[in-house]
């Protein structure tokens, strides 16, 4: 897939592009010279389109991480197309080889290449060695001077993490930019082995040794990647992520509930009975109050998430987890998506394009809707808190209802993977002629960065507020209109939405559900969310509780069968209901077919699963 340059500015303003190998910190560089949130992360390829931003009178734009200027996957190839892009253009006012200090031998074989490239097309060239925090955390100082003198360029040292060397960078670059002719390389490497013999000797001279850095590495390697004890600590870390979502959201979750029913007490209070005032309880407070009470889990899943990421753990887990999912015919690149679509599938497809292999770029698109992500957190906790008690053990380290939530996304990965093999053994997926080895960088260990992953907790609530409102809203709205209308005896049962899910009831009979949860699962195909909200009106309707407490209650008084309910759990881990998904796969694989398919695929899975469970559990 191709990508574009977005551009803020005016046609005046000169570009400053932003180049280097994977999580060389290009992303937070970016952030601290912009003043915006690009996602920053310790493990490769977090960054898979071009982002751009203003600084001044300059534009930044922050490329795609790649290895070398021969690609291995779609990712790098929109890196290495925009590199030539921009050393051909006239906009391109400097560029900036962003290099990792604790691996500065690497980093310099990538960006003496680029150097060569700069000056063959006359373009004003500088280094910035980023995490320079991680020399001096060592006791060593790179000498910055000399290190110039050598490479014939311009060279800076600084740390977008600790703020070290930002601000000077920030003035000088104007400057650079204005004087650019006098900042392109003066002398460069010329072949291969000149690259490689240069690098070494600058990195041993004027850098940290490398020794130091994987010594403490290698140290807590020994045990996160040993055969077994690698593979059993991965599963304690995710068994406790899950774990998490339901004890450390808890409070919070409450204290919105309340917050939510004090005001909607407030308001109706104040107000004349009658059909506005039915329409704020049942409508608004009922239906999209709802859902906003799960924002708090959304919150605490990507926190952790992002804690892992920062670590430099995801790269370790991608590489124990690629024995496994080569059986399945994947990557061991396949983990990192994967693992993000427990966040939002959207995101997630897109960052598959760092898979080099075609065959397996494309098999990980479709299964990474199997993921649960965020927006099944709202039905899952919702008909676990109808089925599932309240215990807990271990001093409440584990939580009952929190090992009902680790199955649930461990069915999702389980269901995945059976899809993948299915995929590999179809003539749908023929072998790559040009299979490469798995090959992954590992980061060096590091401190989370505390204020962007506050940024992208916060953010994350943000969009799935602003995602899921306006729809669950007007679904909301319309499910009010259709249940309360016409008045008159018999209220729901009778109304036009009455009509309506009575006649739908027969496609869901077979579940165990009737026309309201029926209701329920069409809305929900906009936004797997709704769900949740278009149950809270119609329990309003008819005069239910309208907080999640009062409304999970109501489900057990209405009785529905907890074989029915398990069934709906496992409707909603396979189902594929999002519209935004199914565009993102259409873009991403070209194909009308494969996105609506999955859509028929997995939502008759779906329907066939949950009429098994709820047989054989009733």
């Amino acid at each position: 897939m191709s990508s574009t340059v977005s551009v803020n500015s005016s046609r005046a303003q000169q570009k400053v592009v932003l180049i280097g190998r994977p999580n060389s910190g290009k992303s937070l560089l970016f952030n601290q010279l912009t003043g915006l949130q690009q996602k920053v992360a310790n493990f490769p390829g977090v960054t898979v389109e071009l982002k751009s931003g203003s600084m001044k009178e300059l534009t930044i734009v922050d490329f795609p991480g790649t290895y070398s200027l021969h690609s291995f996957s779609q990712d790098e190839q929109v890196a290495i197309d925009a590199i030539y892009q921009a050393l051909d253009s006239d906009e391109t006012g400097l560029i900036v080889c962003v290099l990792d200090a604790s691996r500065l031998e690497r980093s310099l074989v990538f960006g003496l290449q680029v150097q060569a490239l700069a000056k063959k097309h006359n373009k004003g060239f500088v280094f910035a060695i980023n995490m320079i925090d991680d020399a001096l955390r060592f006791g060593h100082e790179i000498d910055v001077k000399g290190l110039s003198e050598e490479l014939g360029s311009p060279v800076f040292a600084l740390s977008a993490k600790t703020l070290i060397g930002i601000s000077e960078f920030q003035q000088a670059l104007p400057d650079l930019v204005k004087n650019n002719q006098d900042c392109i390389p003066s002398r460069v490497s010329e072949s291969h082995d000149d690259v490689i013999n240069r690098s070494r000797q600058l990195a041993n001279h004027f850098g940290m040794n490398a020794n130091v850095v994987l010594k403490q590495q290698n140290r807590i390697d020994q045990f996160l990647l040993h055969n077994w004890l690698g593979g059993l600590a991965f599963m304690t870390i995710m068994f406790l992520l899950f774990q998490s979502i339901f004890t450390w959201a808890a409070p919070l979750m409450d204290a919105v509930e309340s917050g939510i029913g004090l005001m909607a007490g407030a308001v109706t209070s104040i107000l004349p009975e009658g059909i506005f005032n039915d329409f704020l309880n049942d409508a608004i407070f009922g239906g999209v109050g709802s859902f906003l009470v799960f924002v708090p889990q959304i919150m605490v899943l990507t926190f952790i998430i992002g804690l892992l990421e920062d670590s430099g753990y995801l790269a370790r887990a991608a590489l124990i987890c690629h024995k496994p999912l080569s059986f399945f015919g994947l990557s061991g690149r396949s983990f990192i998506p994967y693992l993000s679509g427990h966040a939002c599938a959207i995101p997630a497809i897109m960052a598959a394009r760092t898979i080099e292999s075609p065959r397996k770029r494309l098999i990980t698109m479709m299964t990474i809707p199997l993921m649960s992500c965020s927006a099944r957190l709202p039905v899952y906790a919702l008909l676990i808190a109808v089925f599932i008690p309240h215990q807990q053990y271990l001093g409440g380290l584990v939580n009952l209802q929190g090992m009902v939530f680790f199955c649930l996304y461990m069915m999702g990965i389980v269901t995945a993977l059976i899809v993948s093999l299915v995929m590999n053994k179809t003539q749908f997926a023929q072998n790559d002629k040009s299979e490469m080895p798995f090959i992954l960088e590992l980061p060096s260990y590091r401190l989370p960065h505390w204020k962007p992953l506050m940024y992208r907790v916060l953010n994350s609530a943000k969009y799935f507020i602003k995602r899921a409102a306006p729809v669950i809203f007007m679904v909301a709205v319309v499910i009010w209109f259709l249940g309360y209308f016409p008045v008159h005896e018999g209220g729901l049962e009778n109304s036009y939405l009455g009509f309506i899910g009575h006649y739908i009831e027969p496609v869901f009979a077979p579940l165990g559900i009737d026309w309201r949860y029926g209701v329920a699962i069409l809305m929900s195909f906009l936004a797997r969310e709704v769900f949740v909200g278009t149950l809270g009106t119609l329990f309003g309707i008819q005069g239910a509780d309208e907080n999640i407490a009062g409304l999970a209650e109501n489900i057990q008084h209405d009785g529905l069968a907890f074989g029915a309910g398990m069934g709906l759990l496992v409707f909603y881990v396979i189902a594929l209901q999002c519209v935004a998904t199914v565009a993102t796969i259409r873009a991403e694989t070209g194909s009308h077919k494969i996105a609506w398919g999955l859509v028929a695929g997995y939502g008759a899975l779906a329907y066939l699963m949950a009429f098994l469970v709820y047989n054989v559990l009733s």
